[in-house]
C-alpha cells in the first residue's frame, strides 16, 4: 500500500500559530457560554468549599479539643462532613454539565469536517486516500474527547483550586507558603518541556493511525480482498500491516512516556513537601524563631496536601494540552481547505429545466502547471437532443462530461444550461437537473430499496416498481428471497456488473433528470449483458438530453451527434454514417472496435495496440 498521503494544501506556520489556535479552539465553546457559567460557578463554589475544611481542623486542634468545648467540637465536624458532601455533588453536577458541552462540541466538529468534504471538488478526493478522511473524522476528533469534555474543567478547577489554597496557606502562615511554592516555577518550566515533546509525538502518532486506517479501508474492503486474494498478496499484506502496527506500538509508547521521569521528580518533590515543612517549623522553633500553633502547622499540611492534587493535575493538563493541539491543527486544516466549487451569493434558480447543454470556448486544466486536459470546446446539445463523445484514452472524454454537473469547474470558457452558466446555478437545480450514470456504480451497504430511495427519499412502492421495470431489473429483485428489502452487500457486491449497473439506471429514473451524463456507463459489460443494459438506457434517455461517454461504439451509432476527442480538441463531429463517410478519426475507431479479438495462444494477442 503506498503512504498516507496528506491534504495538498496545510495553512502557514508562523510565530503566532498557537495563539491564534487557542483562540480558535476557545471559540468552539462559545454557543455554550451560559453551560460554561454554570460550570465555573461550581467549580468555583467547590474549590471554597474544600478549601475551607483545614481552617475548620485548625479550630478544633487549637481551640474545641484544648478547651474541651464539645458543642464547638461537634458543629465543626459536622462542617467538615458538611464541606465534603457539598464538594462531591459540586464535582458530579460539573463533571454532567462539562460532559455535554465537551460532546456537543466534538458533534460541531465532526459535522463541520463532514460538512466541509461535502462541499470539496471531485479533484480533492481523487488525490486524498478514504482512510485518511476516515481517520480525520473517527481518531483525531475522538482524541480530543478528553480535552474538550474534561480537560477543560479540570484546567479551570484544578487553577481555581490552586489559587484559593494559596490564598488560604498565606493567609495561614506566608513564611511557610514561601518554602513550599520555592519549585513552582521549576515544575511549570518542566511540563511545558514535557507538552512540546508529547505534541510532536501526537503529530507523528495521528498520521500513522491514519496511514494504518487507509490500509485497512483499502485491503479489507471487498475489492481489496479479491485483488489480495488473486494476486496471492494475502500474505505480504499482512506483514505490511504488521510493519504499520509496530510503528504505532513505538509511538505509543514513546508518547506514554515522555517526560514520565520529569513529571515522577515533579510527584516525588510534592509529596516530600510535609515532611519539609515539618522541618521547617520544628527548626524554627527551635532556634527561637515564630512561634506556630500545632493546629496551623496541621492545617497547613493539609491545605498543602490539598495544593498537591490540582498542582500536578494542573501541571498535567497543561501536557495534555499541548498534545490535544496537534489534534486540533489536523481538524482545521481539513475546516481549512479552500473549496474549489462554491455557489454565488446570488445563484439562479430555474423551476423549469429545458436541458439544452452547450460548451462555449470551454478549456480545463487540473492543475496550473498542468497542461491543458481540454481546449477551446464548442458544442451544443438541443433539449431533448443527444451527444456522444468518443476518442482514444485521456482525449478528456470524461472530464468534459463532469463539467456539465460541476464536479469540476471550467479554467476557460463556460458551459451552460439552458442559457445559464452552471457556475451562476444554486447547487439544487443543478443536482435536480443532471443525472449521471457512471461505469463505475457504486451501491450503500444497505437495501435495494433504501439504494434506490438515496435518489427520492419519499419515492413510494409503486415508483419503485416502475423505476425498476424501466431499468429492467425489478423481476430479478421481486424473485429475490427478500425482495427489495434484499441487502445488497458492501458496494453491492452481491449483485453482477450488469444487475448493479440497472439498478443504478433505476436510480436515476427515479431522480427523473431533464439532463443525462453517461459516462461509459456499459464499458465493463459483457456482450449479452450490454444489450440488456442498453435497453435499460434507452428507456431512461428517451425525452432527455444525454451526454454519452463512450468506449464501445456500438452504443452511440444513434447519436444526433458524435464527436471524437483528441488531446483535448475536437478532432471530427457529425452523424455516425457522416463520420464513416469521410474515412477519418471515428471511422478507424469503429474498424478497431469491430475487430474480433484475438484467439488464446495467437501472436497478435502478445501485440501492442497501435
Amino acid at each position: 500500500m503506498h503512504p498516507d498521503h496528506e491534504p495538498s494544501w496545510t495553512p502557514p506556520a508562523d510565530a503566532g500559530e498557537q495563539p491564534r489556535q487557542v483562540r480558535r479552539i476557545l471559540k468552539l465553546f462559545r454557543p455554550y457560554r451560559a453551560r460554561l457559567t454554570v460550570v465555573g460557578l461550581l467549580v468555583g463554589a467547590s474549590s471554597l468549599v474544600s478549601v475551607a475544611t483545614p481552617f475548620l481542623l485548625k479550630e478544633i486542634l487549637d481551640v474545641a479539643i484544648p478547651q474541651g468545648r464539645t458543642g464547638l467540637l461537634s458543629l465543626l465536624a459536622l462542617g467538615m462532613i458538611l464541606s465534603a458532601v457539598l464538594t462531591s455533588v459540586f464535582g458530579v453536577l460539573q463533571t454532567l454539565i462539562s460532559t455535554t458541552v465537551g460532546q456537543r462540541v466534538m458533534h460541531d466538529l465532526r459535522t463541520a469536517v463532514y460538512g466541509r468534504l461535502q462541499r470539496m471538488s471531485l479533484a480533492f478526493f481523487t488525490r486524498t486516500r478514504t482512510g485518511e478522511v476516515q481517520s480525520r473524522i473517527a481518531n483525531d476528533i475522538g482524541g480530543m474527547q478528553a480535552t474538550v469534555t474534561s480537560t477543560a474543567t479540570s484546567l479551570v478547577s484544578n487553577f481555581t483550586s490552586v489559587v484559593a489554597t494559596v490564598i488560604a496557606m498565606i493567609a495561614l502562615d506566608w513564611r511557610l507558603t514561601v518554602v513550599s511554592l520555592l519549585l513552582l516555577p521549576a515544575f511549570v518550566w518542566i511540563s511545558r518541556r514535557v507538552g512540546n515533546e508529547r505534541k510532536r509525538i501526537t503529530t507523528q502518532r495521528q498520521k500513522q493511525m491514519a496511514a494504518m486506517a487507509a490500509t485497512v479501508t483499502e485491503s479489507l474492503s471487498v475489492s481489496g480482498i479479491l485483488l489480495g486474494r488473486t494476486m496471492g498478496r494475502a500474505d505480504s499484506l499482512t506483514v505490511s500491516f504488521a510493519e504499520e502496527s509496530e510503528r504505532l506500538v513505538d509511538l505509543e509508547v514513546r508518547s506514554s512516556m515522555a517526560g514520565r521521569w520529569r513529571m515522577a521528580v515533579i510527584t516525588i518533590v510534592m509529596a516530600a513537601m510535609p515532611a519539609v515543612i515539618y522541618w521547617t517549623a520544628g527548626m524554627a522553633l527551635q532556634l527561637g524563631g515564630p512561634d506556630v500553633s500545632l493546629g496551623t502547622i496541621v492545617a497547613f499540611v493539609s491545605l498543602q496536601q490539598g495544593l498537591f492534587r490540582p498542582a500536578v493535575s494542573l501541571l498535567s493538563t497543561g501536557v495534555q494540552i499541548q498534545s490535544s493541539l496537534a489534534l486540533f491543527q489536523r481538524i482545521f486544516e481539513y475546516l481549512d481547505l479552500p473549496i474549489d466549487i462554491t455557489e454565488r451569493p446570488d445563484p439562479v434558480h430555474l423551476d423549469r429545466i429545458k436541458g439544452e447543454v452547450r460548451f462555449e470556448k470551454v478549456s480545463f486544466r487540473y492543475d496550473d502547471q498542468g497542461a491543458p486536459v481540454l481546449d477551446g470546446i464548442d458544442l451544443t446539445v438541443p433539449a431533448g437532443g443527444s451527444l456522444a463523445v468518443v476518442g482514444p484514452t485521456g482525449a478528456g472524454k470524461s472530464t468534459l462530461g463532469h463539467l456539465v454537473p460541476r464536479l469540476y469547474d471550467v479554467t476557460g470558457g463556460r458551459v451552460t444550461l439552458d442559457g445559464v452558466d452552471v457556475r451562476d446555478l444554486d447547487f439544487d437545480t443543478l443536482a435536480r437537473a443532471v443525472g449521471v450514470v457512471s461505469q463505475e456504480t457504486y451501491l450503500f451497504h444497505a437495501s435495494v430499496a433504501d439504494n434506490l430511495r438515496f435518489a427520492k427519499p419519499d419515492a413510494t412502492d409503486e415508483e419503485l416498481y416502475a423505476a425498476a421495470r424501466a431499468a429492467q431489473i425489478h423481476d430479478h429483485i421481486a424473485s429475490l428471497p427478500d425482495g427489495y428489502d434484499t441487502v445488497v452487500g458492501e458496494r453491492g457486491h452481491r449483485f453482477s456488473g450488469g444487475e448493479k449497473q440497472r439498478l443504478a439506471i433505476a436510480r436515476t429514473i427515479l431522480r427523473d433528470p431533464p439532463v443525462l451524463l453517461l459516462d461509459e456507463a456499459t464499458s465493463a459489460l459483457d456482450t449479452r449483458t450490454e444489450h440488456a443494459v442498453q435497453q435499460a438506457i434507452d428507456a431512461l434517455s428517451a425525452g432527455r438530453t444525454t451526454v454519452t461517454i463512450a468506449h464501445r461504439l456500438s452504443t452511440v451509432r444513434g447519436a444526433d451527434q458524435i464527436v471524437v476527442l483528441d488531446s483535448g480538441r475536437v478532432a471530427e463531429r457529425g452523424g455516425h454514417e457522416e463520420l464513416l463517410a469521410r474515412d477519418g478519426r471515428y471511422a478507424a475507431l469503429v474498424r478497431k472496435d469491430a475487430r474480433p479479438a484475438p484467439a488464446s495462444g495467437d501472436p497478435a494477442a502478445l501485440e501492442p495496440t497501435r
